[in-house]
C-alpha cells in the first residue's frame, strides 16, 4: 500500500468531530513554501534515523495527544 493509499484509508478513519484537525493541518502543510524552523528539522531527522514517535492509525496518534 503507498503513502498516499494509506493517508486515505486514515482520513476516512476519521471522526466528523475530529476532521476540522485534519483539514487545519493539511492547509498548513499545503500553502505555500514554507521553511521549516529549527524543532521541525530537528524532529524530521529525528524520524528519518529511526527515532521518535511514529502510529499506525489515528486512534493510536489521537490517544497520545490525549493522555
Amino acid at each position: 500500500m503507498s503513502d498516499r493509499e494509506k493517508a486515505v484509508q486514515l482520513l476516512n478513519a476519521v471522526p466528523d468531530y475530529k476532521i476540522q484537525y485534519v483539514i487545519a493541518y493539511l492547509q498548513g502543510v499545503t500553502t505555500g513554501e514554507e521553511i521549516p524552523n529549527a524543532d521541525t528539522i530537528s524532529a524530521m531527522q529525528e524520524l528519518e534515523n529511526g527515532g521518535g514517535e511514529s502510529f499506525d492509525t489515528l486512534d493510536e496518534l489521537w490517544n497520545s495527544l490525549e493522555g
